[in-house]
């Protein structure tokens, strides 16, 4: 009795051969980690319902900025405030969505088009003290694999620039009236 196979195996069987057999490590946000010592996307798992801190635009690039509940907690007690730290442990993400105009809107308003990447911040002064205590990552998106890939190595991404903020515990973003 022979075997055929079905059309999806031919195509994946024929998709490996042409890749030399290799297997395909497509990063997603499960798995996707940045090099030496910096963090993954997936100490950040949830990320998606966490509450809104703040959003800003930032050339064509529009941002919103989202908190861990610990972070957001944080905030309401008034941080960042000169000379005081947020607690060990709190997160945040900021998704960047490259903006166009809105095709509905009377106004034109400028609303999120295509992922372009996310940024993660996370507090721990053990693993991060070389950093203010602050460790940072940068996930490019590409939509034609939809797939993330990080930028640079390590967990300093972007301690350079926070550092301007050091007063207020390196962090830019305040948690504005609601």
């Amino acid at each position: 009795m022979k075997r055929f196979l079905s059309r999806p195996a031919v195509v994946v069987a024929a998709v490996a051969a042409l890749s030399g057999g290799t297997a395909f490590a497509i990063q997603n946000k499960d798995t996707v980690a940045v090099p030496n010592g910096g963090m993954a996307l997936s100490e950040f798992k949830g990320y998606e319902q966490w509450e809104v801190v703040s959003v800003s635009q930032s050339g064509p690039l529009i941002e919103v900025i989202l908190g861990d509940p610990a972070m957001i907690a944080a905030f309401k007690t008034g941080l960042p405030a000169e000379g005081k730290q947020f607690p060990d442990g709190v997160r945040m993400v900021k998704i960047h969505w490259n903006a166009k105009k809105s095709e509905e809107a009377p106004s034109h308003a400028l609303v999120p088009d295509t992922l372009h990447d996310i940024d993660t911040m996370m507090r721990d002064s053990k693993r991060f003290a070389a950093t203010g205590n602050w460790g940072y990552s940068q996930f490019n998106y590409d939509a034609a694999s939809d797939s993330f890939t990080p930028l640079g190595s390590g967990s300093a991404c972007g301690y350079a620039c926070h550092n301007i903020v050091k007063a207020k515990d390196y962090v830019f973003t305040n948690y504005p009236k609601r």
